[in-house]
């Protein structure tokens, strides 16, 4: 019987606890992979202090765990990160640089892996290919174009020009670390075309956003009770930039006309570290608004909601977000980025609306009529159940990784290189 193929996954981040997109989505692929084709060994940083690592957690998506410390991120590591902002690296790569994880992986390297996956490109700067093996890069966004949509709505010039800056240093990154994998993995065929036209990179696989049905079931939302002018929900990480200026729009843009139309209504932000300010904004505007910080579960917030909302103006990849929302049955309303690179169409699994009145009028339309949220909710879970799921993901998340051996094998008896130990110069 032959042995399962021994597999090193590289992750910049502790997966635990699953609070945002990309982490939900790696760990839902590795669980799925687990006991599978492969032997995984996971490497991440570790925390030590505020939050020690729980080994049943890596034990569910991984044979082998080994970390390295965490460094500690205070209060201001939002500014003090930008002393990177004279690196040539993009702050968000530089950021994620460590030592003690080079270290790490190194060490790993030298017991010889069959396959390294790297998640994100963020994490290659902890261990540049060329690898003793074929290597897959495991992408959740086009990542340059995240930060050419935020110098786009930028409204200060100095914030402008950084993000402008931030711009140039991410696609020279991102198109020089791609093309140094034998196998790149896109969430969305969007990012796969993007990859290929932009960066020339011809050797892109695309994957399912897979869902765990199982965890979301379905549940209709109710009417909102007598005098409640019913709950809008919105989840995501609000230490993300992305998700706070979405946000910001959504209260200062949208919330005044749903307000007026039904007083009662009330908005809940479910996601960890919302700033301070915006919170101080709610407060002081007096507006029925929580912010709820870290939640272990947003499934009650959603189930108790009759709208969810995703009213990003910036973004990349696929939000898990979506599905979640879908198959829980709570009806969505997003802007065309909030949904873009998903298969879904509009007013039948979902209401598009991009301007803040579009989006008021759609929200306010859910809020009225609950037959019309009973059918987007029932059409949606159907579509999830019967496209989605997050097994079928981790398969084909697999069986990429399998062809990645096969193509390394080939070129191997061909006397031929096919991504595995190109040299290439490192990255600084």
């Amino acid at each position: 019987m032959n042995r399962p193929r021994r597999l090193l996954f590289v992750s910049s981040r502790y997966l635990f606890p699953t609070d945002s997109g990309g982490k939900i989505r790696t760990v839902n692929i590795l669980r799925g992979m687990k006991g599978g084709a492969f032997e995984i060994t996971l490497v991440s940083p570790l925390p030590v202090i505020t939050r020690p690592g729980d080994p049943a957690e890596t034990d569910s998506v991984s044979d082998r765990f080994v970390g390295w410390p965490d460094a500690t991120r205070g209060a201001l590591f939002q500014w003090t990160r930008m002393r990177h902002i004279v690196s040539n690296l993009p702050v968000a790569v530089a950021t994620d640089d460590s030592e003690s994880g080079r270290r790490a992986i190194g060490r790993e390297l030298e017991r010889r892996p069959d396959l390294v996956v790297v998640d994100f490109p963020h994490a290659a700067v902890l261990a540049p290919p060329p690898y003793p093996c074929p290597g897959v890069m495991f992408t959740h966004n086009v990542e340059a174009e995240i930060f050419r949509r935020h110098s786009e709505i930028a409204r200060n010039p100095l914030k402008r020009a950084i993000w402008r800056d931030q711009t140039r240093k991410m696609e020279r990154y991102e198109c020089e670390i791609l093309s140094r994998f034998t196998s790149v993995v896109a969430v969305a065929d969007r990012d796969r075309e993007y990859f290929q036209r932009v960066y020339g990179i011809g050797n892109v696989s695309t994957i399912p956003t897979g869902v765990d049905l199982d965890y979301f079931t379905f549940g209709e939302s109710a009417a909102p009770k007598d005098g409640d002018g019913g709950m809008v929900v919105f989840t995501g990480s609000m230490d993300w930039m992305a998700n706070v200026d979405g946000v910001e729009f959504f209260m200062d843009e949208v919330w005044p006309a749903i307000s007026r139309a039904r007083p009662g209504a009330r908005c809940v932000i479910v996601g960890r570290s919302p700033p301070r300010a915006l919170v101080e904004r709610a407060r002081g505007r007096k507006l029925d608004w929580e912010f709820t910080g870290f939640v272990d579960d947003v499934r009650p917030f959603v189930h108790n909601a009759q709208v969810y909302v995703i009213p990003l103006r910036v973004g990349g990849g696929t939000r898990i977000k979506v599905y979640e929302a879908m198959a829980m049955g709570c009806p969505v309303v997003s802007t065309r980025i909030g949904i873009e690179g998903l298969p879904v169409e509009h007013d039948r699994h979902y209401l598009e609306a991009d301007s803040a009145d579009a989006m008021a009028a759609a929200v306010l339309s859910l809020l009225d009529d609950r037959e019309r949220r009973t059918r987007l909710s029932l059409q949606a879970r159907k579509y999830v159940e019967e496209n989605m799921s997050a097994r079928r993901a981790a398969r084909v998340f697999e069986q990429i990784c399998l062809r990645a051996l096969q193509t390394a094998d080939a070129s191997e008896a061909s006397g031929t290189t096919a991504g595995v130990a190109r040299t290439t110069p490192s990255i600084q």
